[in-house]
């Protein structure tokens, strides 16, 4: 886990074409996205087509994601952040997420941004045959996280390799419980891996270019930037 500094992002929508400003307080996230070693060490379950320790972990629904995040919580004595109802029964349900708990949760829209940016306003913290895997230089297939360059704070694949899942609903009006993918994979264009494009699923979807990485409120007296 990285400490990630406050900061202030825009987020924006293109179907109502606005922009607003977020403040992000100072948080903790993953300097990966979750391998298919530590998804496994805490569900006993290794999804996706293809295995690998230290590949990115895929074929996970938000979902999955989410309970990973309570299950990992559990696993280390820590607060679940979220409350699951049953969704075998009603699939449209929500977690309610507990913002006083210490445990881990998936970023927020506004979060993921600002973690990937770093401070820079480009489309991207570096270039990007340098910092991600994308349809231009994967060869079609996932590959193992930490292999490309990180951002100024240390974060590795935040473009490219896999997607992430944020906590975020994408546009309840239009696409009701659909939740926000951010980051890019390993078979998109380099038009998809940017800080600022956003894609759209539903909850129960696994996809093979989808994973996830994970966060937690921020203790206090961490030093920004610091591995913890």
């Amino acid at each position: 886990m990285v400490a990630v500094p406050s900061g202030r992002v825009i987020l924006s929508d293109r179907r109502t074409q606005r922009s607003w400003p977020v403040e992000v307080a100072p948080f903790l996230m993953s300097a990966f996205p979750v391998t298919q070693g530590w998804y496994a060490q805490v569900t006993g379950r290794w999804p996706g087509s293809v295995r690998g320790e230290r590949l990115p972990v895929e074929g996970v629904s938000w979902w999955d994601a989410v309970r990973f995040c309570n299950a990992l919580s559990r696993r280390e004595g820590l607060t679940p952040a979220y409350r699951l109802p049953d969704i075998e029964t009603d699939t449209d349900a929500a977690p309610q997420w507990d913002t006083s708990a210490n445990g881990y949760r998936l970023p927020t829209e506004a979060e993921w941004e600002h973690a990937c940016r770093a401070d820079t306003t480009g489309p991207r913290y570096g270039a990007l045959d340098e910092v991600a895997w994308y349809q231009g230089n994967s060869d079609g297939r996932l590959h193992p996280v930490g292999g490309k360059q990180p951002n100024a704070w240390g974060l590795h694949d935040m473009l490219g390799n896999v997607w992430d899942w944020c906590w975020d609903v994408y546009d309840p009006e239009v696409y009701g419980t659909y939740r926000v993918l951010r980051g890019g994979g390993w078979a998109d264009a380099h038009w998809s891996c940017r800080a600022s494009v956003r894609r759209r699923g539903h909850p129960t979807f696994r996809i093979d270019d989808v994973g996830f990485r994970v966060a937690r409120s921020q203790p206090r007296g961490t030093a920004t930037g610091k591995r913890v």
